[in-house]
C-alpha cells in the first residue's frame, strides 16, 4: 500500500468514528484528580501525563472528533457525593460537550436525596464503583438511590468486573452483577470495561437483558495486553456486529496510561460495518442515556494528530 493509500485508509477510519460520545471520561477537582493517579501508580506501574482541568480535557477529545463525554464521578467515602456532584453539573453548565453523571457513597446519609438532588441538578445517570465503594451492585444500602434512578428513568455505570486489579475483591464479578439485573430488570446498567475479566459471562447477559450495557473502555485499547493483561482480539468482530446496539465507546481519559488514539485504533482497525460502528461510537450511547433526540453540542476541531 502507497503511503497515499496509508493517508486514505486512516482518514476512513477517522471519519468513521466522528462524531463520537465517549460513554466514560472521568473529571474530579484538581486536589482529587491527583489523588486518584497517586493510587492508581501506587496500585501499578502506570504513569500519566494527559491534563485533568475540563477545558484542557476537552480540547484533547474534541481535536479527536468526539462531541460528547460522559463524565463518571465516584466518592470513596461518605459525605463527599453531594458536593462533587454539585462540581461537576456546574462544569457542565459552563461546557458544549460534558454530559454530567452523579455519584453516591452506600454509607451516606440519604442515599436517595443525594441521587434525587443530582438528577434535579443536571446529572444524567449515576456511576457506582463497586471496589472502591466496597459495595455489591445490588447492595442493600442502595435501595432508595436504585429506586430514584428507576423513579427518573436514568442509568447506571458501574465497575462491576474484576479488571484491571479487583480479582479479589468481593464487591465485583458476574455473579453480583448478575444478582443487580435479577432484582432490577427494568434498570439500564453498564458494566463498564467489556466486564473483564468475565467477558463471554458479560456478553451473554447482554444477549439475554436488553437493559444491560457493556463499555469497551480499556479493554478494548491497543495498550490493553500490557496495561492489563487482556486481549482484545479474543473478542470476535461478530460480537460487535451482534451487541452493537449493547456496546458503547469509552476511554477512561484522561485517566490512561497511553495515547487517547490508542482506545478508538484497534475498534477501527476492525474490519465492522458502517452502521455497527455508528451505535458503538455514538447511537447506542444516546439510547443508554434515554436520549430522545441527539445533543445539541459543540463542533468538533479536526487535528492530524488527534490525541
Amino acid at each position: 500500500m502507497s503511503p497515499s493509500d496509508h493517508r486514505v485508509a486512516a482518514e476512513t477510519r477517522e471519519t468513521a468514528f466522528r462524531p463520537a460520545i465517549d460513554a466514560h471520561t472521568h473529571l474530579f477537582p484538581e486536589r482529587l484528580a491527583a489523588a486518584i493517579r497517586r493510587s492508581l501508580s501506587d496500585e501499578t506501574d502506570w504513569e500519566f501525563s494527559h491534563p485533568v482541568t475540563r477545558p484542557a480535557i476537552e480540547d484533547v477529545l474534541q481535536s479527536a472528533g468526539v462531541s460528547a463525554s460522559v463524565a463518571l464521578p465516584y466518592a470513596h467515602e461518605p459525605d463527599l457525593a453531594h458536593e462533587l456532584n454539585t462540581w461537576l453539573c456546574e462544569q457542565a453548565d459552563s461546557s458544549d460537550m460534558l454530559i454530567p453523571f452523579a455519584t453516591v457513597h452506600p454509607d451516606d446519609e440519604d442515599v436517595a436525596a443525594v441521587v434525587r438532588d443530582a438528577f434535579e441538578a443536571g446529572a444524567r445517570g449515576l456511576k457506582i464503583h463497586c471496589p472502591v465503594q466496597e459495595c455489591r451492585p445490588a447492595d442493600s444500602r442502595l435501595e432508595p438511590a436504585l429506586e430514584v434512578v428507576a423513579e427518573y428513568d436514568r442509568p447506571i455505570t458501574y465497575h462491576g468486573g474484576t479488571a484491571p486489579m479487583f480479582e479479589d475483591s468481593p464487591y465485583v464479578g458476574f455473579d453480583a452483577f448478575a444478582e443487580l439485573v435479577e432484582s432490577y430488570p427494568a434498570l439500564r446498567v453498564c458494566c463498564a470495561h467489556m466486564g473483564t475479566y468475565e467477558v463471554e459471562a458479560f456478553l451473554d447477559l447482554a444477549r439475554d437483558h436488553e437493559s444491560v450495557y457493556l463499555d469497551t473502555t480499556f479493554a478494548m485499547s491497543t495498550s490493553a495486553p500490557e496495561t492489563m493483561g487482556f486481549d482484545p482480539s479474543s473478542i470476535a468482530d461478530e460480537t460487535f456486529v451482534e451487541l452493537s446496539e449493547s456496546i458503547m465507546y469509552g476511554s477512561d481519559f484522561p485517566n490512561i496510561p497511553y495515547p487517547y488514539r490508542n482506545e478508538r485504533a484497534g475498534l477501527l482497525a476492525r474490519d465492522l460495518p458502517r452502521e455497527t460502528m455508528r451505535d458503538v461510537f455514538y447511537r447506542t450511547t444516546i439510547d443508554y442515556l434515554g436520549l430522545e433526540s441527539e445533543p445539541d453540542l459543540g463542533e468538533t476541531t479536526e487535528t492530524a494528530d488527534g490525541g
